[in-house]
C-alpha cells in the first residue's frame, strides 16, 4: 500500500492542478506518484485475483485456466 503522506501529496498536486498550474517539477512528481500509485493498486488486485478459486453448484474447481497459469507463474517467481 502506498503511505498516507504518498496519497496526500498526490491529492495536493491534484487540487494545485485544478486551481493553478503545476510547475515542471511538481508535473513530474505527480506523474511518478501516479506511476507508483497504479502500479501497488494492480499488484494489490492481482494478488486478491490469486485467491480466488471458482466453485461450480456441484463443487466444482471451474476456475479459468488463465488464471490458474496467472497463479502459477506467480508461485514460480516468488520461489526465485
Amino acid at each position: 500500500m502506498l503511505s498516507s503522506e504518498k496519497l496526500k501529496r498526490i491529492n495536493e498536486l491534484s487540487k494545485k492542478a485544478k486551481l493553478n498550474s503545476l510547475t515542471i517539477e511538481e508535473t513530474k512528481e505527480q506523474q511518478q506518484l501516479r506511476q507508483e500509485y497504479i502500479q501497488t493498486f494492480r499488484s494489490s488486485f492481482k494478488n486478491q485475483l490469486h485467491s480466488i478459486k471458482v466453485v461450480d453448484d456441484e463443487g466444482k474447481d471451474v476456475t479459468p485456466k488463465k488464471l490458474k497459469a496467472s497463479k502459477q507463474t506467480n508461485k514460480s517467481n516468488l520461489k526465485h
